[in-house]
């Protein structure tokens, strides 16, 4: 199974965000891929909430979206736009992932779980939770490439997250993402091939990169992980598409040889002593 990963550098501007989005479902059908990854915040990359403030909508409204859904339709291809910030029926804002499939139907929809509010050693300080709610459920979904088990970034450092989505039948993880270059250089590599290693699962983690109109720095190195941990892709830190395959019977392979999903036991009591 053929995928692409759409590794960008996002800007204020959702118009011009979105028509490369749409570029990139049309070169990754002609690369023959069955679907196509993008990173966290693919419609929107502002931390000036006020400015941003006017480019946030409800799915209903949302353009971006809505150009995503029509251009999966025209091509044919399934979509994981990574996320959006939408504002929800109740008026608060999400940080959420849509699963779109090759007709334009959204299919499933996660919301960012664990919010990032760090303050970095560079000085960098970061508050999501000062402007979006936590979602609070964990989401699988099947699709043509594997069933998915979705995250958004900051919920790759929450093991949990990941059991309980392979206990669930996920055989693909997915982590869109736009992580600091200090936290990315540090731990991004690490942390995910750790998440393909425990789950016995591909990773496939479309990633945003470079210097950014808001001013951010993104890390990029957009990655798919095998279920052994070995690298199929690393997309280094050029805004580009990328593509890979995936052979599931490789996922049989190493399940069969390390069957560690099958001897997982639940802990319910912890001695300390």
């Amino acid at each position: 199974m053929r995928i692409a990963l759409l590794q960008m550098t996002g800007g204020i501007d959702p118009a011009a965000n979105g028509a490369n989005i749409v570029r990139a479902v049309a070169d990754a059908k002609a690369g023959g891929a069955a679907m196509l990854f993008t990173p966290e915040v693919s419609g929107l990359v502002d931390r000036d909430r006020e400015r941003a403030a006017a480019n946030i909508h409800d799915e209903t409204s949302d353009p971006v979206l809505a150009t995503i859904r029509a251009a999966a339709a025209e091509h044919g291809l399934w979509v994981h736009l990574g996320s959006l910030l939408v504002r929800r029926d109740d008026g608060k804002l999400a940080n959420r992932g849509f699963v779109i499939d090759d007709t334009g139907a959204i299919r499933a929809r996660y919301d960012k779980m664990h919010l990032f509010d760090v303050d970095l050693p560079t000085g960098e300080s970061w508050r999501e939770s000062a402007s979006y709610t936590a979602g609070e459920r964990a989401v699988v979904v099947d699709t043509p490439a594997g069933a998915l088990g979705l995250s958004i970034c900051y919920d790759l450092r929450f093991p949990d997250l990941y059991r309980a989505l392979t206990d669930a039948g996920a055989e693909i993880l997915t982590v869109p993402a736009a992580f600091t270059r200090p936290t990315g250089a540090a731990h991004w590599h690490v942390l995910l091939r750790a998440r393909a290693i425990e789950g016995a699962a591909f990773v496939v983690a479309a990633a945003q990169t470079g210097v950014h109109a808001d001013g951010r720095a993104t890390y990029g190195h957009s990655l798919v992980i095998d279920p052994w941990g070995d690298v199929l892709l690393d997309m280094g830190e050029a805004p580009e598409l990328g593509f890979a395959d995936l052979d599931m019977a490789r996922q049989t392979d190493v399940r069969a040889r390390v069957p560690a999903l099958r001897h997982r036991r639940p802990i319910s009591r912890v001695e300390r002593l």
